[in-house]
């Protein structure tokens, strides 16, 4: 059948096959492995928000559909269903984690996110806290796995309220959970700052 044009899925059409493909939970797309069909007008922007053709997606029901069918393969972002793979872009992190309750103390308290599009995940050895800071400003950008290898950007008043609940341990200023403790920044910077 040479001779027939490759045709880029649409959002519309992106859509319907997942919405197709949707059961309970999520959907097992590590084990789909569609043909590329080219990048996507699609992007996701630092602060959570959707956009399709430089437009903010304004469906919220639509941003969760897309999330659950989001792939990264190394540094690269896309969109799969079982017969389609498309690339988007992803400004940051595909999500934002917006809120999280902390349960227990010490090395027995547990971290649960929620990110703005109501996913849910506990951090410890699975899903870890990982904190990068920018080598000119030294500015931080915490992050937190939330499934496969998504993560979230935890937004500001996250952040702080993490900073509130952090301890020294090992030379290092950072929070538990899960068993777990994720190192922020170093305790001597830290008290240097002071």
């Amino acid at each position: 059948m040479s001779g027939q044009k490759t045709v880029t899925p649409t959002a519309s059409s992106l859509a319907a096959s997942a919405q197709a493909a949707k059961g309970r939970g999520l959907p097992p797309i590590e084990k789909w492995n569609p043909p590329f069909c080219g990048d996507l007008d699609m992007e996701i922007r630092r602060d959570g928000t959707w956009f399709y053709e430089g437009t903010p997606i304004g469906r919220i029901e639509l941003v969760k559909l897309f999330s659950t069918i989001l792939l990264r393969e190394d540094d690269k972002y896309f969109l799969v269903t079982p017969v389609e793979k498309v690339g988007i872009r992803v400004e940051d992190a595909p999500f934002v984690a917006v809120d999280f309750d902390a349960v227990g103390t010490g090395d027995d308290q547990q971290l649960r996110f929620t990110t703005n599009l109501d996913d849910v995940a506990i951090a410890g050895p699975s899903l870890p806290i990982r904190v990068e800071r920018d080598d000119v400003t030294g500015e931080p950008s915490p992050y937190v796995l939330i499934r496969r290898n998504l993560e979230a950007l935890i937004d500001r008043k996250s952040f702080y309220r993490l900073v509130d609940l952090g301890v020294h341990h090992d030379g290092w200023f950072g929070v538990w959970s899960g068993g777990q403790f994720f190192e922020i920044i170093p305790s001597k910077e830290m008290l240097e700052e002071e």
